[in-house]
């Protein structure tokens, strides 16, 4: 049966960190031909076609859970994903970036703490849920956008084969080789 288990697995050492880093937003639809690992073959080599990559670059409390969801009575399973995080200082280019956010359904590029890329929205993109715009009442308040996008997808985010150098810093050359020659958009 093509659903059996292939591989078991031992507990793992206490090396790992939770949160994220940066999101790239990849505008719905500017994907192109996906290339998977031929030994993890759920792992993205490359993906063609993707002109631009924006970054966000992250740090707080900013989070991506991915929920799967399965009924035996309907025979039925899907991975819901969520993507929480805060943008600090309430600017007029970002303003009209989340207005754009909100509008659209991008693909996300999440690059995690460990240094790990997941690519989420990949079929169907992430659509903004809710978002919050504050100006804070207090002079520590937060001034700036909080947003939470969500996807649904058939499966759980894959990982993106992205070498990352000593040091654990991520060059634009290394996303490039992945995305291949998109563009990295900061602000």
């Amino acid at each position: 049966m093509s659903c059996d288990l292939t591989n078991g697995r031992l507990e793992v050492c206490k090396t790992a960190v939770g949160g994220i880093d940066a999101i790239y937003f990849i505008n719905y639809g500017d994907m192109g031909a996906i290339t998977y690992d031929a030994v993890y073959t759920d792992t993205i080599a490359t993906v063609a076609g993707v002109t631009s990559l924006f970054k966000y670059e992250l740090k707080g409390t900013n989070s991506f859970e991915q929920t799967i969801t399965s009924s035996r009575e309907n025979g039925t399973t899907f991975v819901e994903q969520t993507l929480t995080f805060t943008i600090k200082n309430l600017t007029e280019l970002a303003h009209k970036q989340i207005k754009l956010l909100a509008w659209g359904r991008p693909h996300v590029l999440v690059q995690t703490r460990n240094n790990q890329f997941f690519l989420a929205g990949l079929e169907h993109g992430m659509d903004v849920t809710t978002g919050l715009i504050a100006n804070g009442t207090a002079m520590g308040d937060l001034s700036g956008y909080t947003m939470t996008l969500v996807g649904q997808e058939t499966l759980a985010a894959n990982f993106c084969d992205v070498e990352v150098t000593p040091g654990n810093q991520v060059t634009d050359l290394q996303l490039q080789a992945v995305f291949t020659g998109a563009g990295i958009e900061k602000e």
